[in-house]
């Protein structure tokens, strides 16, 4: 074959630079740790000898930034929101999305190495209940990027993550409840640590007080973002011997259970009581009653954690190691002025 109509290697255009094949293979996939004039050159050349990539082999994995978003629970409405925003993110940036659940890591340093070799260039960890800091101590010494959406806990202040408002929505629940007339609210929440549930009790505890109403004892409970514990929590509160006219769930989930709870009792949503979630998953619309909640935007949270992870991936500098994302107010068929109960 003539030596013009050969096709043109990484290791032709780096001896034609004058650069190593791996400064050529960061040019091509768009990496920034490459100063300009180098890239500049680099890309020149690259079209000079009109360089073209190798088509992969049959079965071989087709180069790409893929990052891991691991969850340490099940997956449920909520998770099914974050998946579709990271995924929806890297199918435009093209960045591969690996989904996997990671119920407990006996060996964070093997657990880290692994996630390396298997090429993945960051980290997205979602609620990570179980974060510690000798996970986090692994990461850094493989340098693996982590960014972590709606965290549970922060072991360290510059951990990078995303969120959303989440005390401005637990302030905004509670306001439209008072709205209505409620003033005996109880509140059913997550983990009693959670940085997330702590916000969105604040946020509740803020509009009573500032009501003039605090919340009655055992109106405030908590115990993980999960259905059963809205059954079991909801049905601990309406058995009281003044049991609320309202509650606030922490999440959506939370929320039908609290429903099934009070139907359990006989009581009518709303005409006997009122109930408002946070998160606005698939779930919320889709209860009998639709449900008012806190829309908490899960698929922007999930985009924003991606285009995140692989900027610190790239090595640049990101402006915050906090992004707060508005929520809103979505009101529904679940909650009603108190005086419904009377008239009814």
């Amino acid at each position: 074959m003539p030596a013009s109509s050969r096709r043109a290697t990484l290791a032709t255009v780096a001896a034609s630079a004058g650069v190593s094949v791996a400064t050529v293979s960061k040019v091509l996939n768009g990496r920034s740790d490459v100063a300009p004039a180098t890239r500049s050159l680099v890309e020149s050349l690259l079209r000079e000898h009109d360089y073209i990539a190798p088509s992969p082999r049959r079965g071989e994995p087709v180069a790409t930034d893929t990052v891991e978003v691991q969850f340490d629970n099940d997956f449920n409405a909520y998770s099914t929101e974050i998946i579709q925003g990271v995924v929806t993110a890297g199918a435009e940036l093209g960045a591969g999305v690996v989904v996997s659940v990671r119920k407990k890591i006996d060996h964070p340093a093997a657990w880290a190495r692994d996630l390396v070799a298997a090429g993945r260039r960051a980290l997205i960890a979602v609620t990570c209940e179980r974060l510690n800091a000798r996970q986090l101590n692994a990461l850094s010494r493989v340098q693996l990027p982590l960014v972590v959406i709606d965290p549970l806990n922060l072991p360290y202040a510059e951990l990078t993550s995303i969120g959303s408002t989440n005390f401005a929505g637990g302030l905004a629940a509670t306001q439209h409840l008072l709205s209505l007339g409620h003033r005996r609210i109880a509140y059913i929440g997550g983990p009693a640590s959670a940085t997330c549930n702590q916000a969105r009790l604040h946020g509740y505890r803020a509009a009573m007080e500032a009501e003039g109403a605090p919340p009655l004892p055992g109106y405030t409970r908590f115990g993980r973002f999960r259905y059963q514990d809205g059954l079991e929590h909801g049905a601990a509160v309406l058995d009281l011997p003044e049991p609320p006219t309202a509650i606030f769930a922490g999440c959506d989930e939370v929320a039908l259970g609290v429903m099934e709870a009070a139907r359990g009792r006989g009581l009518r949503i709303p005409q006997d009581l009122s109930i408002v979630g946070f998160d606005d998953t698939q779930i919320a619309r889709m209860a009998s009653p639709p449900l008012t909640t806190v829309r908490q935007p899960l698929r922007e949270m999930g985009g924003v954690a991606l285009r995140t992870a692989l900027r610190l991936a790239a090595g640049e500098k990101i402006d915050s190691h906090h992004v707060e994302l508005a929520t809103e107010l979505i009101v529904r068929a679940s909650t009603a002025d108190v005086a419904c109960a009377k008239h009814s």
